[in-house]
């Protein structure tokens, strides 16, 4: 076993919902009440993650964050270092490819709340503020979690973007997923099996939890 690879991993995972969380809680909120004309454009922009290869995907940031880009050149003048092949660079990239998966289900949660629901609290005199944490986040916080949920397991199985951004350096950037393909490499079907069997594991139990928290809800509000 990888227990390095496995505990960045399991960092990068804890980080990378720990800075999803309120994007996709406002964002969320934000793309199920607005009806601006931008926000068809902005819903396209967040899917695409879904829908292209990884390696585009890493490509893309790989350049955008490059020691030659401004974002690159901005950031060595700031800390002194590379954003790229590090693991900054794998969080940022993490961020990004994992805003669908946190914001879609806080969306559809949000969505499900209903106008009438918060016209009839703006009409008692709740100001928007106190409609959105006192109603609306209890009755859509199972689509929150359910995000979260799924960008962590999203998080700890990526390959293809975290090896474009961030190689495969111990201790950096080697993930418990690069972990597995560099012991496929080696020949080691025993210990790739084992780390695969632990990936595995950890994202089951992780959306049996999310299953399990919105049963909870369904039978305490039914």
């Amino acid at each position: 076993m990888d227990w390095d690879a496995l505990r960045l991993s399991l960092l990068l995972g804890v980080l990378t919902v720990a800075i999803l969380l309120p994007i996709a809680l406002f964002a969320g909120h934000w793309l199920a009440t607005t009806q601006r004309r931008g926000r068809v454009l902005i819903e396209a922009m967040l899917t695409l993650p879904l829908v292209l290869p990884p390696t585009v995907i890493g490509f893309y940031l790989l350049v955008g964050m490059g020691p030659q880009s401004p974002i690159g050149q901005a950031w060595h003048l700031l800390f002194g270092d590379s954003l790229v092949f590090s693991f900054r660079g794998i969080l940022i990239a993490s961020v990004l490819i994992n805003l669908p998966f946190a914001i879609q289900p806080a969306q559809r949660a949000f969505e499900a709340v209903g106008q009438d629901l918060r016209d009839a609290a703006a009409m008692c005199g709740h100001s928007p503020w106190r409609r959105f944490w006192r109603i609306e986040l209890p009755l859509a916080r199972p689509g929150v979690i359910t995000g979260a949920v799924f960008a962590f397991a999203h998080t700890l199985g990526e390959f293809g973007v975290v090896l474009m951004v961030g190689g495969s350096i111990p201790g950096e950037t080697r993930t418990l997923a690069l972990s597995i393909y560099d012991r496929v490499q080696a020949f080691d079907n025993a210990g790739a099996g084992r780390m695969a069997a632990t990936l595995l594991s950890i994202s089951m139990l992780a959306v049996t939890l999310s299953f399990l928290l919105d049963g909870h809800r369904r039978r305490r509000h039914g």
